[in-house]
Order: C-alpha cells, then sequence, then structure tokens
C-alpha cells in the first residue's frame, strides 16, 4: 500500500511508469545524451532526452554488459558470498532474549560480523526474523537463495545470510564484470551440485562444522520454496569461502551461545548481496565521458542497501536540480 501511494503521488505530479520494459541502449549526439531506446512487448520505442538517471538494481546482468558494450567506465568491486544459516524462531528469540522474555515482544534479530587474520570479513546480512529462505534467481541454471520476513514475522524459522567479503582480487580477470562471472558460477555450480530443477543445496550446521559430509534428514525445517538436496557446500563453493564461514561461527558462538546448534540449516548460494560492478562518474553525478547519464543506487555500485540507496538517489536528483537551476 505504501508504494502504491507513493507511485500514485508522482503521476499526480506528472511522472509516468513504463512497466514490463526493459532498458536496452541509448545515443549521443554532439557529445550528450540524446536519446534511449526500451523493449515492451517486443516492440523498441525510443524517448529522446538529454538526462536518464541509471537506478539499476544489483542483478541486472543484461544493462551491466549492455553498458560495458557502450564503453562506459565501469570497474569491478567486492562483495559478499556464502549461505543462508536457518533457526527455529523460539531458538533465536531465546539465545537473543533469554527464556523469560514474554512473547509480545516479537521476533529477535541478531547482527555479527567477524574479521578474520586471513584479511576477510565474515557477517550476518539481511536478517530475517521469523521469516522464510526465498528463491531469488535471475538468470536460468543459476540457484540463489535471499530472505523476507512478512509483516507479523511469525513463520517457524529466522533466517539470516553468513557472508564472506570477496574482492577482485578473488576473481582471477582484469575485466570489469569479473565480479559477475564470478557469481554466475557459484550460482551454477549450486544448481547442478542440487540435481536440476532449481533446488537449493543444504546442510546442517552440524555437518558443516564436523566432517562437511550432509546427511538426509534436517530436523529443522527448510523453508526454501523450491526444496533442498543435502550437499557439502565445498561442491559449489570456494574452499576459503567455507573455511572463513568454519572460523567466524566459532566466534558466533562464543559471542551468541547456541548460534552454532547443529540442527540449524544452511542453505545457498546467497550471492546477490550488493552490485559486482561500480560505474564512474563525476562530481556532478554523471558517467565519466557520458554527460547526461546519471548511475545512481545500488546496481550502479554506490550503496549497499534500501536506504543507501535511497540515499544516492537524492543526491543524483540534487545534481540534477543544480545543473537547471
Amino acid at each position: 500500500g505504501i508504494v502504491k501511494n507513493i507511485r500514485m503521488k508522482l503521476e499526480s505530479l506528472g511522472a509516468e511508469y513504463i512497466f514490463g520494459a526493459r532498458f536496452d541502449s541509448f545515443t549521443n549526439k554532439n557529445g550528450k545524451l540524446f536519446s534511449i531506446s526500451y523493449e515492451k512487448n517486443g516492440k523498441s520505442e525510443i524517448i529522446e532526452t538529454e538526462n536518464v538517471v541509471i537506478a539499476i538494481g544489483h542483478s541486472a546482468n543484461d544493462t551491466f554488459e549492455m553498458l560495458y558494450e557502450k564503453g562506459l567506465p565501469i570497474e569491478a568491486k567486492g562483495f559478499g558470498v556464502g549461505m543462508r544459516i536457518e533457526h527455529t524462531r523460539e531458538h533465536i528469540n531465546s539465545i537473543v532474549y533469554g527464556s523469560s522474555a514474554p512473547e509480545s515482544i516479537g521476533a529477535a534479530s541478531y547482527h555479527l560480523v567477524s574479521h578474520l587474520p586471513s584479511g576477510r570479513s565474515v557477517y550476518s546480512f539481511c536478517m530475517c526474523p521469523g521469516g522464510i529462505v526465498v528463491a531469488a534467481a535471475s538468470e536460468k541454471l543459476g540457484v540463489v537463495t535471499n530472505g523476507m520476513s512478512r509483516y507479523g514475522r511469525d513463520a517457524e524459522n529466522s533466517n539470516s545470510a553468513l557472508l564472506v567479503s570477496v574482492t577482485p582480487a578473488d576473481f582471477h580477470s582484469d575485466s570489469p564484470l569479473a565480479g559477475l562471472e564470478y557469481r554466475r558460477k557459484i550460482e551454477r555450480a549450486a544448481y547442478l551440485a542440487a540435481g536440476g530443477e532449481y533446488k537449493a543445496p543444504a546442510i546442517s550446521v552440524g555437518d558443516f562444522l564436523s566432517s562437511g559430509v550432509p546427511h538426509s534428514h534436517f530436523s529443522i525445517n527448510p523453508s526454501y520454496p523450491r526444496g533442498v538436496v543435502p550437499v557439502s557446500a565445498e561442491k559449489y563453493m570456494p574452499e576459503y569461502v567455507t573455511d572463513s564461514l568454519r572460523a567466524a561461527m566459532s566466534d558466533f558462538d562464543a559471542w551468541l551461545p547456541g548460534f552454532n546448534r547443529p540442527e540449524a540449516v544452511l542453505t545457498g548460494a546467497e550471492t546477490r548481496t550488493t552490485s559486482p560492478i561500480r560505474i564512474l562518474r563525476s562530481d556532478k553525478y554523471e558517467a565519466l565521458g557520458f554527460p547526461g547519464l546519471y548511475p545512481a543506487g545500488e546496481g550502479a555500485g554506490y550503496a549497499g542497501g534500501i536506504v543507501s540507496s535511497a540515499t544516492d538517489g537524492v543526491r543524483v536528483a540534487e545534481a540534477l536540480l543544480k545543473k537547471y537551476s
């Protein structure tokens, strides 16, 4: 309801929404932006304009590739990869609040981070109290996990991503799109490891921390909607990622006793944490060498979540206002 009201307000001020369309290309004329094109229902449409805000999401792989082919200055950037950890909601409530907390206090959340001697950071992200693990693949033959909580935060389990920081040095390529290929490789490996059909690979925390070999039964019911298959995390994750997770989880259990409950479930792959690229821009917020193009938000590489994306959008809007003031 809130989002719909925002849209209706903007439309009352003259904004127009074009749903079901894909931004395809742009053209320059005399060194300035002249038009953009988009595809809808198999038909190409053109909008003549001097300014475009490129507020794409962090999974806009086809747009990343198109912008790179058009010559936009793009660089690879680091992000995080890992798995979703899922406990029962009651267990997380008990280790965060204590056993005597009233139900009315609501589902508990947590935030954890460990800086390892290797230089990598491992951290929880997008914690979903009383939530579910969701399927978030945007390309064929890949498995991607994410998480969400409904308003009531009253689902059986609570989950969050456990992520290991990776940098361009891990991509083993000088291509600005190397991070995109890095995460795509993990997603496709997860798809194959779980046998296809978009089921997700999963392993209990007990098995992951001991032998790394999964058993066939999960005491906690995994909430991933397409179903899970017991798979060793090393089947689809780099070894330095799984080793970092094991090291950090020792810290997490020390800080939040009971976090490493053996029955908890780890489901992968979590790869779409933030953008793998950054579109370089000037102090006027325009893409370098492309006046009139304004890269903004998370997909453009200038934010790491909803609030920071909105903040960057405000900065870009102010830059546009200043241009015409």
